[in-house]
């Protein structure tokens, strides 16, 4: 079913709803709405963070001990 075919659909069932009905059908809409901006806006940190150099620093981080900083070495 195309996008098209949804809306009207959808338009020829609300105009069917007591205004009521048709009103809570509204606030359903919007809060789809929010729910979806507030995905994507979601998605778009999540991207913006991914692609920041702001902590590449802790990639080049020198190892500051090694085995021989070792008092005792315990084998498990």
């Amino acid at each position: 079913m195309t996008r098209k075919a949804i809306i009207e659909r959808t338009i020829k069932a609300i105009s069917q709803l007591p205004e009521d009905k048709a009103e809570e059908i509204s606030d359903f809409a919007d809060f789809v709405i929010k729910r979806y901006e507030d995905h994507k806006l979601t998605e778009a940190i999540q991207h913006l963070t991914s692609d920041s150099k702001s902590f590449s620093f802790l990639e080049i981080e020198e190892d500051i001990y090694n085995l021989s900083d070792l008092k005792e070495v315990y084998n498990a």
